[in-house]
């Protein structure tokens, strides 16, 4: 019997390996769960998105096992939570897999503001079809797509459907695929093929075969894919062969042509992969042969899957990803081809990915409509899509800080932006341009503000509600205390300060004299007008007597003078004081006995210096 029971085990091993996973599954659910017992079957069903039963095996293996599991678990067991929309789980799995904090709920918010587009989806219904996906432009009015429609094809063990053929048809008004005819057996085998990209002349056509023979690769026992092209000669597909850069010991698969028809750009797991599948380009030489394939890197490729590219006429990279942040399984991405290399991907957002995968993204951007292929009904089905802007995208705030009267940029200006309650959104210091931009929400009210040193903030407040504007161009022009004020000056260092009146200290004292307090009463009221203005109180001595002596009694007065600004409301946080004894004078009376007592008279001095 314990014989039995270890060849059945066995058996859901090899079955296990070979990718049999709903077979494998059937075995394993009969086992005592062992570690491996338990991961074999949560993965089995996450393989084939039976969710709930993975979640369930998942659980009790990270109960039973948690200290001892890879990682990668921790990613699988997430995403299964993902597809259910347990995001609350999902995060705490991601998180410690990331090693940094994620929040899919934030994301998504952020999300509704950032995907460029919003897609309505219909799904393509057609006679007899089960499992159909990959959908693909042939011609002026045709599609092809794979299915598994053909009940002749051998059972795949991996979801007991039928094998996967190529079929070509026309797009009825309505949405239905009418004239659905197999293509011939030159290109449909007993194998399964998929993703079809055809040239605009419709003469040529890549697309993926699964091989016949299993190829061992990492313990692994698996059926590699590999793109092959086909010729049409005399309205028959020929010469059908493999290109020169699969292999058998690896995958390459879902071919997808650039406009100019000279890059191919494909998914796959060749030596050099960054994680399971990245997406790769290859040159398509003049004289029919390729160059060597070159990875897209890590901008668009992450160590998991990237998987299905698609290149559009207008040189925009779409593909799928479960590596980035997304709404769980795959989720269709963009990125815009800048100066020859493509830019952060972007989520096309909730209104076409779903929480399981979604895929085979491809669109004739000129009239924003396109086919999407998901299994989030629990198969394989096609989605044709219009797309319009996300008018979310639209809501923006920018303009410059310039100077209110000479009209000079103000590079290195701080713009802020509040909320309604006052809280900080965002704020950017502006560059060469002095120019600034923040993305904003609809119905919302808010203020901008422009701050820089020695200048008058200025705040503007602006809505996004029902009677504002979708977007709002605001120029921040800043007066300078000095254009602004009569006694605010700027000194030939650059510091801007007020000039006041001479303030007098009793010899060798440091209180505020009477005289003295009516003079930084003037003061008192310039920061009172102006509730962001920050002094730095400095006192300097002159020349004669003991210079540590001279440097104490700078401190005290400074610090005398501040105190006194604050006992009449002025708060200590706008303070600064220093004294700098004898180390800052205004002329060359260094040290005793060279200068008139009123040359001397010049160096004893209080100054307030503007710090903001």
């Amino acid at each position: 019997m314990a014989l039995a029971q270890q060849g059945t085990l066995k058996r859901a091993d090899k079955l296990f390996e070979m990718r049999a996973y709903n077979q494998a599954a059937e075995i394993y659910e009969t086992k005592e769960h062992t570690q491996e017992v338990l991961q074999n079957l949560a993965d089995s069903y996450y393989y084939n998105a039976n969710l709930q039963k993975a979640i369930k095996n998942y659980r009790e293996l990270f109960i039973t096992y948690g200290d001892s599991l890879d990682l990668e678990y921790y990613f699988r067991y997430a995403q299964a939570l993902k597809g259910v929309e347990n995001y609350k789980d999902a995060d705490k799995y991601l998180s410690i897999y990331y090693n940094r904090d994620i929040n899919t709920p934030t994301f998504i918010e952020k999300n509704k503001n950032t995907t460029p587009h919003n897609f309505n989806l219909k799904q393509v219904e057609t006679e007899n079809s089960f499992s159909d996906f990959g959908l693909s432009f042939y011609g002026d009015d045709k599609v092809a797509f794979a299915s598994t429609r053909n009940t002749e094809r051998p059972t795949y063990a991996w979801n007991n459907l039928p094998c996967l053929d190529l079929y070509s048809a026309t797009m009825a008004n309505d949405g239905t695929l009418q004239d659905i005819t197999p293509f011939s057996d030159a290109i449909n085998t007993d194998a399964h093929e998929s993703n079809a990209v055809f040239t605009k002349d419709g003469k040529t056509m890549y697309f993926n075969r699964t091989n016949t023979i299993r190829k061992r690769t990492n313990d692994d026992k698996i059926a590699q894919i590999k793109i092959y092209k086909a010729e049409l000669v005399d309205g028959n597909w020929t010469n059908v062969t493999a290109l020169p850069f699969t292999s058998n010991s690896y995958s390459t698969e879902h071919p997808a042509l650039s406009k100019d028809e000279k890059t191919l750009y494909f998914a796959s797991d060749m030596p050099g992969t960054l994680g399971s599948f990245d997406i790769y380009k290859v040159a398509i030489n003049d004289d029919g042969t390729y160059g060597e394939p070159e990875n897209l890197g890590p901008v668009i490729n992450t160590k998991h899957r990237e998987q299905f590219p698609f290149i559009s006429d207008y040189n925009v990279l779409y593909f799928s990803s479960n590596g980035h942040e997304g709404f769980g399984g795959l989720d269709v991405f963009r990125s815009n081809m800048v100066n020859g290399n493509f830019d952060t991907p972007v989520n096309l957002g909730s209104s076409i990915n779903s929480p399981l995968d979604d895929f085979a993204f491809v669109i004739r951007e000129k009239d924003d409509k396109g086919f999407v292929s998901s299994n989030r009904s629990g198969h394989d089905r096609l989605l044709s899509f219009t797309r319009e802007e996300n008018i979310l995208t639209k809501y923006q705030v920018e303009g410059i800080v310039q100077d209110k009267n000479s009209k000079e940029l103000l590079v290195g200006s701080l713009v802020t932006l509040f909320n309604e309650a006052g809280n900080v959104i965002q704020d950017t210091i502006v560059g060469d341009s002095a120019h600034y931009l923040f993305k904003i929400e609809p119905n919302k009210k808010y203020k901008v503000r422009g701050t820089r040193k020695a200048y008058i903030p200025q705040d503007v407040e602006f809505s996004t509600d029902s009677n504002g504007k979708i977007q709002h161009n605001i120029y921040l022009s800043l007066e300078s205390f000095a254009d602004a004020e009569e006694r605010v000056k700027e000194n030939e260092k650059g510091d801007v300060q007020v000039e006041l009146d001479k303030i007098y200290f009793d010899f060798d004292k440091s209180n505020i004299r009477d005289d003295a307090a009516r003079t930084l009463d003037v003061l008192v009221d310039l920061m009172n007008k102006y509730p962001s203005m920050e002094i730095e109180v400095s006192a300097h001595t002159d020349a004669r007597g003991p210079d540590q002596y001279n440097l104490e009694l700078s401190k005290r007065r400074a610090a005398a003078t501040l105190e006194y600004l604050v006992s009449q409301g002025i708060d200590r946080k706008r303070l600064k004081s220093i004294g700098y004894g004898e180390m800052q004078p205004l002329n060359n009376c260094v040290k005793e006995g060279i200068c008139t007592d009123e040359e001397y008279d010049i160096n004893r001095r209080c100054e307030f210096t503007i710090l903001n």
